[in-house]
């Protein structure tokens, strides 16, 4: 029998967010509960923090857990905005008794790559055919990169250099809070990340997210690339809805 719920966790740079999910139509039901992602960031302390909204929810089934990091087989290799304890610790396992669950009732990805796949499944159809890249702008800037509706997983595209930088050093919207820069200042540099990464792998289609896909009318407009740009249908709640989804299905990576 499918399943008809979920329970997804987005763990972030800056704050951990999770909620139930309808399977179905790709959306949270009731409001998620979101907390402050702890410092340091130690996976001992994020984990104490998802436990805490898992038992807020009151949920005892599968869990999808997302990390800003590159994720291959429930182990994080790469730590990006979170704590560098993070590097070589099976997830999985971690997560799995912090909530008394067997290690598959937990589905570890990458941030954006969860990201994506809700995207795609639920999101605009033109996601579906060609080259995809979902961009979400946080903390850092994660990416997602789909052929044909298939997930290539654990790219790593904020990390590019452009201009002698690290993309999300520059082009990140963290940076833009922490810099004061104002939406077309920052579309400025978001417009040269852009027309960069789309000389590097010629996508169909641009989607971005994250947190500052609520204003999007601030700064997509003032974007000038020939790669259409479309705005996550999700916004920032889609790193939960993969997250859900993905641990329903049992999918991993």
């Amino acid at each position: 029998m499918t399943a008809t719920r979920g329970f997804g966790i987005d763990i972030g740079g800056s704050g951990i967010k999770g909620g139930l999910v309808d399977l179905q139509e790709g959306r949270l039901i009731g409001d998620r509960l979101r907390i402050d992602t702890p410092k340091p960031s130690t996976p001992e302390a994020v984990a104490d923090v998802v436990a805490e909204i898992v038992a807020h929810f009151d949920w005892d089934g599968p869990v999808g857990v997302t990390l800003p990091a590159v994720i291959k087989k429930g182990v994080a290799r790469t730590a990006a905005n979170i704590d560098p304890g993070w590097i070589a610790t099976d997830a999985d396992a971690l997560f799995a008794k912090r909530l008394g669950r067997g290690v598959d009732d937990i589905a570890m990805l990458n941030d954006a790559d969860a990201a994506g796949m809700a995207e795609v499944r639920f999101g605009d159809p033109a996601a579906h055919t060609g080259l995809v890249a979902l961009l979400t702008f946080g903390t850092g800037i994660g990416s997602a990169v789909f052929f044909e509706g298939k997930l290539v997983p654990n790219t790593e595209l904020g990390h590019i250099e452009v201009d002698g930088h690290d993309a999300e050093k520059k082009a990140a919207a963290s940076i833009k809070d922490n810099e004061g820069l104002s939406y077309p200042e920052w579309a400025t540099r978001v417009d040269r990340y852009l027309s960069v990464l789309e000389n590097l792998i010629w996508p169909d289609l641009f989607i971005v997210g994250g947190g500052v896909s609520k204003k999007a009318e601030k700064w997509v407009p003032l974007l000038d690339i020939r790669t259409p740009v479309v705005v996550a249908s999700l916004q920032n709640n889609a790193g939960i809805v993969g997250a859900a989804a993905a641990a329903a299905e049992g999918i991993e990576h």
